[in-house]
């Protein structure tokens, strides 16, 4: 993988090893071990809650859990190389991406993030030191580079991957797929997608721990600045008292975002002309902006063109429904993650068994919405990057 690789930055690993690494057998003995101490050494990262979530899902019981979920990995191997191109605004959904592939058993390439985050060194620089000391087996199958968008370099990685795992929205994924792969490797993609909230208004206005409901949902969406395709665009509000629930729910958020969250100019210069847009083209029937810190539009309609008009940093659509089957009308291939408070998993599964939506993959409680898992999207990252083999 020599060629065209002039502008390729190698932080960790090396291109001309990887190569060499033979295919494991997923959840390897040697991969948990790694992975449970490479989570200690991240639990000292607390100031970063990111890395901290992180850490505490690749501990060793955490990942046996998910081995047991499932039942012929001793017919399974890895597929050989999978090259990972991370998103540039999401810190360490690079790290999840990786991990994915080292459980199924694979060397991997992984393409960081462009922007430069602190929670990106503090891995690299850990991983380093363990893959150069007691984990130096593990040496080949872990590479980490960056490099500017760049043709050439793409076309040299992806014509060498077994798999290539595209996060990053659809024009990524469209300028990636200008560069071939080889006619057994396939891709797994994670296009643009957008997610939503569902809160039981009459429910909400009798919880008493209305801090840990404000905390939840700030975690969802403020947290990564809702550019985590996971992060809710639109609040469905369902019961009788929806005024009252609003109001407070809302001043609530007003509190914490205010004490927390950082507003740049750029943000709320963006937010203001996205709500003139949104405005001007969709059913919007009154706007509320509290400090340009919460925007908030209230929808006339449910409309199916409604996300062509999202945006980030505290921006919302609200919708008020009387039963869950209403939300159906937005319920395309591009509806990710559905959030909720105050719902009964027999009424989402209902829901989701009687209408039949061509989206939401994933149907979490408020606060949950970036947790990772090894079903992502709807892909079972295990099974779709390992092979499984027969003998008869």
């Amino acid at each position: 993988m020599q060629n065209n690789l002039n502008n390729l930055s190698v932080l960790t690993g090396s291109i001309e090893n990887i190569s060499n690494a033979a295919p494991l057998p997923p959840f390897s003995n040697e991969v948990i071990s790694f992975l449970n101490d490479l989570s200690k050494r991240l639990m000292a990262e607390k100031e970063y809650s990111d890395i901290v979530t992180f850490a505490f899902w690749i501990r060793q019981a955490s990942l046996m859990i998910e081995k047991n979920k499932y039942d012929d990995l001793n017919t399974r191997l890895g597929r050989g190389i999978i090259f990972h191109i991370a998103p540039s605004n999401v810190a360490i959904n690079f790290a999840f991406s990786l991990v994915a592939g080292l459980l199924a058993g694979n060397a991997n390439i992984v393409r960081l993030p462009s922007k430069d985050f602190q929670q990106v060194n503090i891995l690299v620089n850990i991983i380093n030191e363990l893959i150069n000391n007691s984990y130096k087996y593990l040496y080949p199958y872990i590479c980490m580079v960056k490099y500017p968008i760049n043709k050439n370099i793409s076309d040299e990685l992806s014509k060498n991957c077994n798999i290539r795992v595209i996060w990053g929205g659809d024009k990524t994924i469209a300028n990636l797929r200008l560069s071939p792969i080889k006619p057994r490797a396939y891709e797994i993609t994670f296009a643009d997608r957008y997610s939503a909230a569902v809160i039981n208004a009459d429910l909400y206005l009798k919880e008493e721990n209305k801090q840990k409901i404000s905390q939840n949902f700030y975690n969802d969406t403020y947290l990564s600045d809702q550019n985590a395709c996971t992060s809710p665009r639109i609040l469905f509000w369902i019961g009788n008292d929806i005024s009252k629930a609003k109001k407070v729910f809302w001043n609530n958020i007003n509190s914490l975002v205010t004490d927390k969250y950082q507003l740049s100019a750029v943000q709320a210069v963006g937010k203001l002309s996205a709500l003139y847009k949104a405005a001007a083209n969709i059913d919007v029937c009154s706007c509320e902006l509290n400090n340009n810190y919460i925007t908030r539009l209230e929808l006339d309609d449910l409309s199916d063109n409604i996300m062509d008009y999202k945006y980030n940093s505290g921006f919302f659509f609200e919708y008020n429904i009387s039963k869950l089957d209403e939300i159906i009308a937005i319920c395309d291939e591009k509806f990710q993650t559905l959030t909720y408070y105050g719902l009964t998993k027999d009424e989402i599964e209902c829901f989701l068994k009687e209408k039949k939506p061509h989206g939401i993959d994933r149907v979490v409680p408020i606060g949950s919405s970036m947790d990772f898992s090894l079903v992502w999207d709807g892909h079972d990252l295990i099974r779709e990057m390992s092979r499984k083999y027969y003998i008869i």
